[in-house]
């Protein structure tokens, strides 16, 4: 402890000192503890000379009302959790926002989180945020197993899944047709004359990354075209890794003539190596990405609507609070493919 000059030890003073109560408002503005709480709270019986003191005495002190202690009277945190796969991924930015636009429009904030692909990370951040008495969840999983959540939804915890299914639960899922997206998007090559197409997708764990590449299969089965192994690669979805597999299928003696990228990471990768290729290779990417329509030719994609996505869970999750849903419903959204110019080039050979 620091010294006095008598030589006197002394606490050193906390920098930040303590939060103003209401008792303390009441206090600088002369009135009783009741009155600031019909102030604060909205409520009416407060004369205008009363109110305006009062008001004074809540900026001069920098009062800020408990939330917390309110709606937990009233059987409510007013918060959602929304658990993310990576908060870095352009694709959560617009989701993620659209949560939060529907949870302000209902007196709610909302707290967020990265799983980072992690699935003891995410149960680990779910039970963190029930532990903070959310009101609700909704999850872009990132296991396959959600019965650690079974208690909590039995105890009232609203809960939507996003983008993937949630594992050996029954529960709300809202996601997109990555199966179909996927198969358009294989189709829209063959149609421009491509026979040998590459798949470059994620972890094949993932639900979406499954998904992609059984419509991939699907549109090159519909044209009658056989899959070799070297066309397919699933996996981590690091610039390194994925950069290999491309430069894998784009040599030897029957190099792909087209790629379908399985997300905006993979698509990102795959055009800087096609960059380094003198022979044109054409490109499909499932997601959408920002500067996509800029590049030379300009990326064609299969979109999303990340933005549809979030609002819909975010809605479903608000319908489960009111007491209005009972049945658990899995929700498809379409996907549209945006021509641009890579997913229209001609087989070079």
């Amino acid at each position: 402890m620091p010294e006095t000059a008598a030589g006197i030890s002394r606490r050193p003073e906390n920098r930040y000192g303590n939060r103003p109560t209401m008792k303390d408002v009441a206090a600088r503005a002369g009135v009783g503890l009741k009155t600031v709480s019909r102030v604060v709270n909205g409520e009416p019986g407060v004369t205008p000379d009363t109110e305006r003191r009062v008001q004074e005495a809540i900026e001069a002190l920098g009062f800020r009302r408990n939330d917390s202690a309110r709606v937990l009277r009233k059987g409510r945190t007013a918060s959602i959790g929304l658990v993310l796969e990576d908060l870095a991924d352009p694709f959560y930015g617009p989701l993620s926002r659209a949560v939060e636009e529907v949870s302000r429009a209902h007196g709610s904030l909302l707290i967020n989180g990265s799983s980072a692909e992690d699935p003891d990370r995410e149960q680990e951040l779910a039970l963190a945020l029930c532990a903070r008495r959310v009101d609700g969840l909704v999850i872009i999983p990132a296991g396959d197993d959600h019965r650690y959540l079974e208690p909590e939804i039995r105890a009232g915890v609203a809960t939507v899944f996003v983008d993937r299914p949630a594992g050996r639960i029954d529960a709300d899922v809202v996601l997109s047709d990555s199966f179909g997206g996927a198969r358009d998007g294989v189709a829209h090559l063959i149609s421009h004359g491509h026979r040998r197409i590459g798949f470059i997708g994620d972890m094949p764990r993932i639900h979406t990354a499954a998904e992609r590449l059984r419509g991939y299969r699907a549109a090159m089965e519909d044209a009658g075209i056989p899959v070799e192994d070297a066309w397919m690669s699933l996996g981590v979805t690091d610039p390194e890794r994925v950069r290999r597999a491309a430069e894998d299928m784009l040599s030897g003696p029957d190099p792909v003539t087209a790629v379908f990228a399985g997300n905006n990471r993979v698509t990102v990768t795959v055009v800087r190596v096609l960059a380094e290729h003198t022979r044109p290779v054409a490109l499909v990417g499932f997601d959408d990405f920002e500067l996509a329509d800029l590049l030379r030719p300009g990326i064609t994609v299969v979109a999303q609507d990340p933005a549809r996505i979030g609002r819909t869970a975010a809605e479903r999750l608000f319908q489960q609070l009111d007491g209005s849903l009972v049945t658990p419903e899995r929700i498809e959204l379409p996907t549209r493919l945006i021509a641009r110019g890579s997913g229209e080039l001609p087989p070079a050979d």
